[in-house]
């Protein structure tokens, strides 16, 4: 749904929809990311006074983002912590199970199935799920009268609690052995065990619910795994060992899973449910007398409630009368609005931490609100969409209720996800990852009848943050080559990436020699990592990466003298004589400048130009304006 009545907070721009920016030069500031504590990132800024949609389009496939008003690009060679553009085509999306899952979740919130509310763990274990049963459970009618959505939904709920008990052990297990800790561990994924398979295993094994391969999927991991740590290495001596600290560590699926499984033990206090290893699985059991199935669905009937049964004791919970719940998603032209400030708010205090008194209107205005994008009406053809181009705030609202905005720029080739605040109070609904499907379902709908629009940008990507990672989940993505500007399959380029966090990224010719992985094992990896992020995870917060920056002029960033940073990058020809000036509102070219000011002004401001002119590009830089002041 889209809303015309909101104006732009600061789309206006110069006359005839130009491009006017101030460079601001190199800056260095404190990182968000590696929180090291020193000034160790480094970016190149812009101050943009007005931006066309179009030339912005060319500057985000140059490495660059806005953080309101405000342009910055990372110094990839020099910076702390390299940010890739990251982008996929919006028609390839291949949704995961996890992300299909979230999609289910509020589906089922949405019809009233499930209230959202967090269980107790007996409740996961399967507790709220357990019926009397009189002769042997005869009376099936009565066990269908729980509802198999209902039943689905907290199965559901105890294999996502499962599953991140898992990735808790597997932690500790990394700590305790001292594994390399610049590894993507896989996310651990426990899956029912169907009743037609369970008829293939051995005798006995009718009390099996729930298993997972986990361990299979460490060993492949650790044994590709080259860690730069001393004390922890690969060792080429016995195929099946990690050398750890001097020890031999038997690298199989088999002692990890016991590892694991002890470690689980300690971890989860589930009634009902025990814990094994086997033949390197991790399996689930269930501990009461008997295990009934209806529709292949597990549910634990103790024979002690037999007797109140037999009775005549109607102690079956009735079904609860479902209330359906309207989801509306509203697009806004960028403005300030005082319900979104009040989610701001909220957000970046419980989830942030933020101090109240730290978030002003002034610090929200310049960080979210305020946008150089001039905008693009509709223009009834097929050369720009519905909405029109420009900067968006995407409202989520249930039953009226605002629970999240996405803060969002529509573009002529793609949509660009700049942030996401979100109700703490509806963290269940992983909002986070639900507002990506929304995005990339937006590109969709929008290429419908715009058919230049498609692609989806989620920001930067920064392989050597971890919190950074969940990107790549949302495939098949491309990562943008930062001295060629070349897009490069992200299964191509994450070798180069675990190598060294500065990689030109379209030399993966060079993959194909030396000891680097081939091109076809990355995504064999990946898939065996099931793209999987927790619930709960902090992934949620950092939907299109840019919140580092929301303080673009900070007073801890200093600015730097030019050097020759960019020497390594290849000749784009350009002529800074053609570059456009705005000298106190008066446009000329600088070769016009050049008769009227003296030498030494000519080498300072020649400099600046040719360092603007290597970053933006000679195209760019002669698009648009250079604003002197």
């Amino acid at each position: 749904m889209m809303k015309n009545d909101a104006s732009s907070s600061s789309s206006g721009g110069a006359a005839g929809g130009e491009s006017v920016v101030a460079d601001v030069g190199r800056r260095r500031s404190t990182c968000g990311y590696c929180k090291s504590g020193r000034r160790s990132s480094t970016t190149h800024g812009l101050w943009a006074n007005s931006l066309t949609v179009y030339d912005y389009q060319d500057l985000l496939d140059r490495g660059w983002r806005r953080s309101g008003s405000f342009l910055y690009k990372p110094e990839m060679e020099t910076t702390c912590c390299p940010a890739y553009t990251i982008r996929l085509k919006a028609d390839n999306f291949s949704p995961s199970k996890e992300q299909l899952r979230v999609s289910r979740r509020m589906q089922r919130y949405l019809d009233g199935i499930w209230d959202g509310k967090k269980q107790e763990l007996a409740d996961k274990s399967g507790d709220s799920q357990v019926l009397p049963h009189g002769d042997e459970l005869s009376d099936s009618s009565r066990m269908e009268s729980l509802g198999k959505n209902e039943q689905n939904a907290k199965e559901e709920e105890l294999l996502d609690f499962l599953s991140k008990q898992i990735d808790v052990a597997i932690q500790s297990f990394a700590k305790s052995k001292d594994l390399p800790c610049d590894v993507q561990y896989p996310k651990g994924i426990v899956k029912k065990v169907s009743l037609s398979k369970k008829r293939r295993l051995v005798e006995g094994s009718e009390d099996l619910l729930y298993t997972s391969n986990i361990s299979f999927q460490l060993v492949a991991l650790l044994r590709r795994a080259k860690s730069d740590d001393n004390d922890v290495r690969l060792s080429g001596t016995k195929k099946n060992s990690l050398v750890i600290k001097g020890s031999s560590y038997d690298l199989s699926p088999k002692h990890i899973s016991e590892e694991l499984a002890n470690s689980l033990r300690h971890l989860i206090d589930v009634p009902d449910l025990s814990i094994k290893a086997c033949n390197g699985h991790l399996n689930f059991y269930c501990t009461v007398k008997e295990v009934h199935t209806v529709k292949d669905s597990h549910v634990a009937v103790p024979r002690e409630s037999s007797v109140q049964e037999s009775k005549g004791h109607d102690i079956i919970p009735k079904k609860p009368q479902r209330k359906k719940r309207k989801l509306e998603i509203i697009l806004n032209r960028s403005s300030f609005d005082p319900e979104e400030f009040a989610l701001y708010r909220k957000y970046q205090t419980k989830v942030h931490d933020d101090e109240p008194g730290d978030i002003t209107q002034q610090s929200y205005r310049r960080f979210l609100v305020d946008t150089p994008l001039i905008y693009v009406p509709p223009t009834g053809d097929d050369t720009v969409p519905s909405c029109g181009f420009g900067s968006f705030h995407q409202q989520y609202r249930i039953d009226g209720r605002l629970i999240a905005v996405g803060v969002i720029d529509i573009l002529p080739k793609s949509l660009s996800s700049k942030y996401l605040f979100w109700d703490p109070d509806f963290a269940f609904l992983s909002l986070g990852k639900y507002s990506v499907l929304q995005e990339i379902s937006c590109v969709k709908e929008n290429q419908r009848h715009c058919p230049c629009l498609q692609y989806y940008y989620l920001g930067y990507y920064i392989h050597s943050c971890s919190k950074m990672r969940y990107k790549a989940a949302y495939r098949p993505s491309e990562l943008l080559c930062p001295l060629r500007y070349e897009w490069v399959h992200f299964d191509v380029a994450k070798p180069l990436l675990d190598r060294a966090r500065y990689a030109v990224l379209s030399d993966y010719a060079n993959m194909r020699n030396g000891d680097l992985l081939s091109t076809q094992e990355p995504g064999k990896l990946l898939d065996q990592q099931h793209d999987d992020l927790g619930d709960e995870d902090l992934n949620d917060a950092y939907v299109g990466g840019d919140e580092n920056m929301s303080d673009s002029d900070s007073s801890e960033d200093e600015l730097l003298p030019e050097t020759n940073h960019l020497a390594s990058a290849p000749t784009e020809n350009g002529d800074v004589g053609c570059l456009l000036l705005d000298l106190r509102g008066s446009r000329l070219r600088y070769k016009e400048l050049q008769r009227v000011i003296s030498p030494a002004k000519q080498v300072q401001l020649e400099n600046q130009l040719l360092s603007y002119m290597k970053v933006v590009g000679p195209h760019l830089s002669e698009r648009m304006v250079y604003s002197l002041g």
